[in-house]
């Protein structure tokens, strides 16, 4: 009995999740806008807190825009997948056993009959080889590889930076919480957002602070979560081309599309490893 045909059902729970993340950005929302700083921009007379309230609720909408536009690119990009005629055009049925060519070694999937470039794996989720796929996300209804990781990386970074401003500006309300509630000064609906929405963005930034800790230490070495594993920890590993190429290898050279999620024509056009079917490895990169 093959179980992992079951591991398709967590397509259903991620639709959910989705449903899951805009009710909580909805949540943050009315807690840090609606109900605490907006109110202080418009009511108070103090010019510096005002100014304060501004910038807040400015960078609150800008992170807010950069959050959303990462995660929907990352939900609908298809993180890339092999090619249904790739086997014949790289030599047939002679490359189901793994081979090698020009391109590198190629392995063989069984489920999709079909050959696997290199640092393609197959998801029991997706039910299909996933290029350069580093893991399948719930919380996006979809696999992180080779087409969508830079994505996903800005997605987790602003979720990060959001949620953190968010713990922040909520901090001295969430105190002064406890008084009000002893002496009833403010309605239970607007006392249960805002305990609802600090708890949960401190849960949430605790928990993205070791993602983003994690990812950056595989960004930085040129490693997915899959090849963890695969790696000799004595012998330095084959993709790792120094810390400026690997981040290159996701974020591509155009500086000023690195913290946007897209990419120039110029980087999808000169840097193989973006398609997910070419990798260098540091011996093809001269010192």
């Amino acid at each position: 009995m093959n179980l992992f045909r079951f591991c398709s059902g967590l397509k259903v729970l991620g639709y959910f999740m989705i449903l899951l993340v805009l009710a909580f950005v909805a949540v943050s929302y009315y807690a840090v806008v609606v109900n605490t700083w907006w109110p202080i921009l418009v009511e108070t007379d103090h010019r510096a807190l005002s100014a304060l309230a501004c910038l807040i609720i400015l960078v609150f909408h800008f992170l807010l825009i950069m959050l959303l536009w990462s995660y929907f690119t990352v939900v609908f990009t298809d993180p890339g997948s092999v090619p249904e005629h790739f086997r014949r055009e790289l030599g047939g049925d002679s490359l189901e056993a793994g081979a090698s060519t020009e391109q590198g070694a190629f392995g063989y999937c069984p489920k999709c009959r079909n050959v696997k470039p290199p640092r393609c794996h197959h998801c029991s989720v997706c039910q299909r080889c996933v290029l350069k796929m580093d893991h399948h996300c719930v919380w996006i209804v979809n696999c992180v590889g080779a087409r969508n990781y830079k994505f996903f990386l800005l997605f987790l970074l602003y979720t990060f930076l959001e949620t953190l401003l968010d713990v922040v500006v909520l901090l001295p309300s969430f105190i002064e919480f406890f008084s009000q509630a002893i002496k009833h000064s403010s309605s239970p609906g607007q006392l249960a957002s805002l305990v609802l929405a600090f708890v949960l963005n401190l849960a949430f930034v605790l928990s993205l602070l070791c993602f983003v800790v994690m990812h950056l230490s595989l960004l930085s070495t040129n490693t997915t979560s899959v090849e963890v594993h695969e790696k000799n920890g004595d012998v330095r590993w084959k993709y790792d081309l120094g810390k400026k190429k690997n981040f290159e290898q996701v974020f591509g050279k155009k500086k000023a599309f690195w913290l946007l999620p897209l990419y120039s024509k110029d980087d999808l056009n000169n840097i193989t490893s973006l398609q997910g079917l070419e990798f260098p490895t540091h011996s093809d990169v001269a010192p």
